[in-house]
C-alpha cells in the first residue's frame, strides 16, 4: 500500500483546525454553535467533490457520506453488513478554538518546543515526547488549542475515503461515514439519524496515541445538590438560622477524599465537585459521578442520596434535596457481544507494526450513546494528545499510519 496516498491527511487537518467549531455547553440551540456547520459545509463539498454520495442536515449539523461496495460477488460476505466512520466536527469549550494558528515542527529532536506567548512542550513534563522522536509534529503556537480532538480523526477518515475513490481496485463493502457536532459538550449524536446512517456497526476515530483502541467507558451521572436555608440577623440568630453555605460545605465533607480524579486511575471510580455557590439563604453543589463498574456506580450515586436523607433528618425535611440524572453508559456490555470489532483492529495493528493499547476510557465518546442506540462503536486513535488546551499537539507520522489503518479495516472488517 503506497504510503504517499496518505500523505494529504497533514494538509487536510491544518485546513480543517483553522475553522472555528467550538462548541457552547451554556447554549439551548442544536448545534450548540452555527459555526460548527461552517465546517460541515467544507467537508460536505469534499465528500461531493471525491464523487461520494453525501448530504448535510443542515438544521442538526450533521454531514453524511456514503461510498458503495466494489465487490462484484454479493454473496461476498463484505457486501451484507455497513461499517461506519464517526468523527466529531467541535472542539471543547475549556480553551479558544479561534484563530488557529499551527505550528509545523519536522524531525523532532527530543528537545524542548517552544510554542509561543511563554509556553513550552518540555519533555521532562510530556514524557510521552519521548516517543516521538524522528516523527513530524504539529503543535499550536501558544494562543488556543490546536483542535486534534478531533479533526484529526476527520482528517484521517477523508484521507481514507479518497484513497478508496483514488484506488478502486482495492476491495471493500459498503462505507458509511458521519461528522457530527456537540461531542465535547455530550449531546454530539442525540440527533443523529441512525436510519440514514445505515450502519451495522462503525468505530469512532477520536482517540489519542496511535496505538489506541478502547471499548470500556464511564458510567457517567451528574448530582445536583440544592440546600435552602434560613437567613436572619446574625445578632438574633440562635436556634433560627440555618446556614446554607455551612450545610454545604458539611455535605461535601461526607464524600469519600480517596474518590477523586487527582487520586484515581485506570478502572477507579470518583466523585468530584465541580462548582459550589451559595450564601447563608441558598446553596449549590454540582458533582459528576464516575465508574466503570454499574454496582460501584449505583454505590456511589447512593453516597449523594443518603447524604440527602442524614442532613434532612438534622436540620428539618427539605432543607437538602438532590437531584441524580445518568448521563451515559459503559458502552463494553454492547461491544462484547461483536468482539471481531476489536480483534480485527488488533489483527491489523499488528500486521502494520503498531503496538495495540487497549484501555479503559476514563470519560466517554459519542461511541457510548450509539451503542446503547443499537450502533456497537468502539473508538480508535487520532494521534493526537494534550487535548483541550494549548499544550495540544498531533504526530503526522500517527495521522498517516491511521489513515491506512482505517483503510485496512474498511477492506478487511468483515472477510472471512
Amino acid at each position: 500500500m503506497n504510503k504517499n496516498n496518505f500523505k494529504s491527511v497533514s494538509d487536510r487537518f491544518i485546513k480543517y483546525v483553522k475553522v472555528d467549531t467550538q462548541s457552547d455547553e451554556n447554549s439551548n440551540t442544536f448545534p450548540s454553535t452555527e459555526k460548527q456547520k461552517n465546517l460541515g459545509r467544507i467537508l460536505l463539498n469534499e465528500l461531493k467533490d471525491l464523487g461520494i454520495k453525501s448530504e448535510m442536515d443542515e438544521e442538526n449539523g450533521y454531514v453524511y457520506g456514503w461510498i458503495p461496495s466494489n465487490i462484484e460477488n454479493e454473496n461476498d460476505e463484505r457486501n451484507k453488513k455497513t461499517i461506519a466512520f464517526i468523527s466529531h466536527m467541535d472542539t471543547s469549550p475549556s480553551f479558544s478554538g479561534e484563530n488557529v494558528n499551527p505550528k509545523i515542527i519536522r524531525k523532532y529532536n527530543g528537545e524542548i518546543i517552544e510554542l509561543g506567548h511563554g509556553l513550552v512542550l518540555d519533555p521532562k513534563e510530556f514524557p510521552l515526547l519521548n516517543n516521538l522522536l524522528g516523527q513530524d509534529l504539529i503543535t499550536t503556537d501558544g494562543s488556543t488549542l490546536l483542535g486534534a480532538d478531533d479533526k484529526a480523526g476527520i482528517a484521517e477518515i477523508m484521507t481514507m475515503a479518497e484513497y478508496f475513490m483514488n484506488n478502486s481496485d482495492i476491495e471493500h463493502g459498503p462505507i458509511a461515514i458521519c461528522f457530527t457536532p456537540d461531542e465535547e459538550i455530550g449531546v454530539g449524536v442525540d440527533k443523529i439519524d441512525l436510519d440514514k446512517l445505515n450502519a451495522d456497526f462503525a468505530y469512532t476515530v477520536d482517540g489519542d496515541i496511535l496505538g489506541g483502541l478502547e471499548y470500556e467507558n464511564f458510567n457517567a451521572a451528574s448530582g445536583e445538590v440544592l440546600i435552602k436555608g434560613k437567613s436572619v440577623h446574625p445578632g438574633s440568630a440562635k436556634g433560627v438560622m440555618i446556614n446554607a453555605g455551612d450545610i454545604a460545605v458539611e455535605f461535601a465533607s461526607y464524600m469519600p477524599s480517596d474518590q477523586v480524579p487527582q487520586k484515581t486511575e485506570g478502572y477507579e471510580g470518583f466523585i468530584s465537585l465541580q462548582e459550589i455557590k451559595g450564601d447563608v439563604s441558598e446553596a449549590h453543589l454540582s458533582y459528576i459521578i464516575r465508574d466503570h463498574d454499574m454496582e460501584k456506580f449505583e454505590e456511589k450515586k447512593s453516597i449523594l442520596k443518603n447524604v440527602e436523607v442524614k442532613l434532612n433528618e438534622k436540620y428539618g425535611q427539605g432543607c437538602v434535596s438532590v437531584k441524580i440524572e445518568d448521563s451515559y453508559y459503559n458502552m463494553k456490555e454492547k461491544v462484547e457481544p461483536h468482539m471481531f470489532l476489536i480483534e480485527k483492529v488488533k489483527e491489523t495493528m499488528e500486521e502494520m507494526e503498531i503496538e495495540p493499547r487497549i484501555s479503559p476510557i476514563r470519560g466517554g465518546t459519542d461511541g457510548a450513546k450509539l451503542s446503547y442506540m443499537g450502533l456497537p462503536t468502539p473508538n480508535l486513535c487520532t494521534g493526537g494528545m494534550n487535548f483541550h488546551g494549548p499544550y495540544e499537539l498531533v504526530s503526522i507520522d500517527a495521522m498517516e499510519k491511521i489513515s491506512e489503518l482505517l483503510v485496512r479495516l474498511a477492506s478487511n472488517i468483515f472477510k472471512n
